[in-house]
């Protein structure tokens, strides 16, 4: 308890100094904006970034301590000199910031930890898998997440799929996930843009119709499957530092 207070207090110094007054400003130099308008949203805005802010943080934190009882020689201080650290935690903030969804956050958290032990993801990947959480809606995590072990997806959210003899992709889609019954044009879209982003096969037709193991197979790609790693709970190993 002592440690989250400690760092709380750290977070607020600089909140009303470049939050609130970059708000403000900001909202006072559009069209048809009054003072009273910018003086609303300048009050409304920064307490909810400041939040956000506090709360992403703040689980970093403990994650990073949680992992010094793990890691023999892990010590969250020595992180300062991790330039990748702290770029990928930096541009991880930055995205928080801009989304409340759960998944995307949780996503991110774990991106940030496992840049720590990632050895086979690099850099430069490193950041093109975070552009991707930022780009995608929480449907292109779900979907993606999905498509990568379609039967194991299935197991682990207790979905019991019937005995299919032939059909397509996207009918074990709709059935595995019923909100996108008659949604045929958005999840469409979404393998389409995960296909043209390299983390999914060229090949994932969603509606042509192919035998029942065609239907459960796996249509991540290399890059789509190192993409799930990296932001999936984490799976850190005794002695990486």
């Amino acid at each position: 308890m002592n440690d989250e207070r400690d760092i709380e207090k750290d977070l607020q110094p600089n909140v009303e100094d470049y939050i609130h007054t970059g708000t403000k400003a900001g909202l006072t130099t559009l069209p048809g904006i009054g003072s009273i308008v910018a003086e609303y949203f300048s009050t409304l805005v920064p307490p909810a970034i400041q939040k956000r802010r506090d709360e992403w943080l703040i689980e970093i934190y403990h994650r990073l301590k949680a992992l010094e009882n793990k890691i023999e020689g892990f010590k969250v201080e020595n992180l300062a000199r991790n330039d990748n650290f702290i770029s990928t935690l930096i541009q991880a903030t930055q995205i928080a910031l801009r989304t409340h969804d759960k998944e995307k956050i949780e996503s991110l958290r774990n991106a940030v930890i496992n840049s720590l032990s990632a050895t086979s993801i690099d850099e430069s990947e490193q950041m093109i898998f975070l552009n991707f959480v930022d780009r995608y809606s929480p449907w292109h995590l779900k979907i993606l997440h999905f498509l990568d072990d379609p039967r194991e997806y299935g197991k682990v959210h207790g979905i019991r799929y019937p005995q299919w003899s032939m059909g397509g992709l996207g009918t074990v889609i709709e059935f595995t996930f019923p909100e996108l019954n008659n949604k045929q044009s958005l999840y469409d879209q979404i393998v389409e843009q995960m296909i043209l982003d390299g983390l999914l096969q060229k090949g994932a037709y969603l509606h042509a119709t192919m035998t029942e193991n065609g239907m459960f197979a796996s249509r991540t790609t290399e890059m789509g499957k190192k993409f799930l790693i990296f932001i999936s709970n984490p799976q850190v190993a005794d002695g990486n530092k």
